[in-house]
C-alpha cells in the first residue's frame, strides 16, 4: 500500500469511526423514543377500545359513575397499574390501582384538573430506579366527536423486561447503523482509490506529453544552433542539482528545469546568417542576437506550463553586477532560477566538449567561475555549487547525450511526481 492509499484509508476509517461515533447514540435514542411512544399509543389506543366496551367513553348520563368504575377496575388490572377517570368537568368518577400502583402512588407528581383537548404521555424515573409512563387521554362522544366527554388518565410501571426489550432494540439499531457507517467506509475506500489512481494515471500522461513537447522545443532549438541538444540536458541537470542543494522543492523547481531546458527557445527566430556565424559578430547583429530573449519570452508567455520557464527565458543574460542584458537587473533582482542557471550554463560551456573546442579541465573551469563570482554570478548560488562541482564535472565527463537524458529524466520524474 502507497503513502496516498494508506493516507487515504485512515482518513476513510477516522470519518466512519466518527459517523458511526455520531450516528449510533442517536439511531439508540430515536429507535427507543419510537419503541417507548409506540407502546404508549398502544395502550392508549386499547384503553380506549375498553372505555367504550363499557360505556365510559360519554360520562354525562346516570350510569356514568358505575360504567366509569367498571372500566377503571378492568384496565387497573390489565393495561396499567393505576386508572383514573374523570368527567368533562374534571371531577374524578373512578379510581383503580394494583399493588404496584399503590407502591408507586405517592411518588408521582400531582398535577391539576384535567383540561386538555389531545392526548399526550410523560415518561419519568422514580427514586427506586422504577421506570413509569403516565398517559392522559380525552374521551369524546361517539357522535359528537369534538365533544369532550371526560378525562382517562393511566399509569404504567413498566416491567423491567419490557424495559429491557426497549433498550436491545435500540441497541440493535444503533449497532446496524454503525456497521453501516463503517461498510459504508469499506465500500468508498476502493473507488476512492480507483478514481485518485486514474486521476493520477491522466495527470501524468499529460504531465509526460508536456515534457516530451519540452523536449522536442529543446531538439528544435538545438537543430537551429547546429547542436546536438546535450547541452539543454546537462545544462538542465547542473541547474537542478544546484537547485536541490539550495532546498528548492515543488513548482519552484519544475520553473527551474523547464527554464534550464528552454533557456536559448527564441533563437528559433534568430536568422541563420547570424545564428550560425563563424565569426564574431557586427554590432547591429550583436543586437538582433540580443532579442531572442525577448522573442523567447513571447514564446513561453500565456502557454501554460511553458510559462514557468519565463524566469530563465527573460534573465538567462543577466548578471549579478548588472551588467547583463536585456534589462540589465542586478542582484536579487535576478530571478533564482536565473541566476543559478548562470553558472550551470557557463560551467557546461566551459567544460564540455564542443565542435569548436575541446572541453576545459575542473580546475580552469572553476578558476574562471570563481573569478567572476560577484559580477557574473550570484555569490550565494556559488558557495551551493562549490561542494557539487567535482561530483558533478565527474559525471558529465563519463557521459554521452543518452546517459546525460537518463540523468535529467531521473530528476524530472522525481520533480514532477512520475
Amino acid at each position: 500500500m502507497n503513502s496516498f492509499n494508506r493516507q487515504t484509508a485512515v482518513r476513510i476509517a477516522v470519518v466512519s469511526a466518527l459517523l458511526a461515533a455520531l450516528a449510533s447514540p442517536v439511531a439508540w435514542f430515536v429507535t427507543y423514543k419510537r419503541a417507548e411512544d409506540g407502546t404508549v399509543w398502544l395502550a392508549i389506543d386499547e384503553s380506549r377500545r375498553l372505555l367504550h366496551h363499557f360505556g365510559a367513553h360519554d360520562l354525562t348520563g346516570p350510569d356514568a359513575g358505575d360504567n366509569a368504575r367498571k372500566a377503571a377496575d378492568v384496565l387497573a388490572g390489565g393495561l396499567f397499574d393505576i386508572a383514573e377517570i374523570y368527567d368533562q368537568e374534571g371531577l374524578k368518577l373512578a379510581h383503580a390501582m394494583t399493588e404496584e400502583g399503590e407502591a408507586v402512588e405517592q411518588q408521582l407528581p400531582s398535577h391539576a384538573r384535567p383540561t386538555y383537548l389531545a392526548g399526550f404521555h410523560e415518561s419519568f424515573r422514580l427514586d427506586d430506579k422504577r421506570w413509569v409512563l403516565r398517559v392522559f387521554v380525552p374521551l369524546r362522544g361517539a357522535v359528537d366527536v369534538d365533544r369532550i366527554t371526560g378525562y382517562f388518565e393511566g399509569v404504567r410501571v413498566v416491567p423491567p423486561w419490557l424495559r429491557e426489550q426497549l433498550r436491545a432494540n435500540a441497541f440493535s439499531a444503533a449497532l446496524m447503523v454503525g456497521l453501516a457507517s463503517l461498510l459504508c467506509g469499506s465500500a468508498i475506500y476502493p473507488v476512492v482509490v480507483r478514481l485518485s489512481t486514474e486521476n493520477e494515471r491522466k495527470a501524468r500522461e499529460i504531465l509526460d506529453s508536456h515534457l516530451s513537447m519540452m523536449e522536442a522545443l529543446g531538439r528544435a532549438i538545438a537543430m537551429r544552433d547546429s547542436d546536438t541538444g546535450a547541452h539543454n540536458f546537462r545544462v538542465a541537470w547542473i541547474a537542478a542539482c544546484i537547485g536541490e542543494q539550495l532546498g528548492l522543492r515543488g513548482r519552484a523547481m519544475q520553473s527551474l528545469i523547464v527554464g534550464s531546458f528552454l533557456h536559448d527557445i527564441g533563437k528559433i527566430s534568430i536568422p541563420d546568417a547570424i545564428l550560425l556565424k563563424p565569426g564574431k559578430l557586427a554590432p547591429e547583429e550583436s543586437e538582433i542576437m540580443h532579442t531572442h530573449v525577448a522573442r523567447g519570452e513571447e514564446i513561453v508567455s500565456g502557454i501554460g506550463w511553458l510559462e514557468d520557464a519565463n524566469a530563465v527565458v527573460a534573465a538567462h543574460h543577466e548578471k549579478w553586477d548588472g551588467s547583463g542584458y536585456p534589462r540589465r537587473l542586478s542582484g536579487d533582482d535576478i530571478p533564482l532560477a536565473a541566476r543559478i542557471f548562470a553558472v550551470a550554463d557557463v560551467f557546461d560551456a566551459l567544460s564540455s566538449r564542443r565542435p569548436y573546442k575541446e572541453p576545459m579541465s575542473f580546475e580552469t573551469t572553476m578558476s574562471i567561475l570563481e573569478a567572476d563570482t560577484g559580477s557574473h554570478f550570484d555569490p550565494h548560488v556559488m558557495a551551493a555549487f562549490r561542494p557539487l562541482s567535482r561530483k558533478v564535472f565527474n559525471t558529465l565527463d563519463q557521459c554521452d547525450e543518452g546517459d546525460v537524458r537518463r540523468l535529467l529524466e531521473d530528476r524530472v520524474r522525481f520533480h514532477f511526481g512520475i
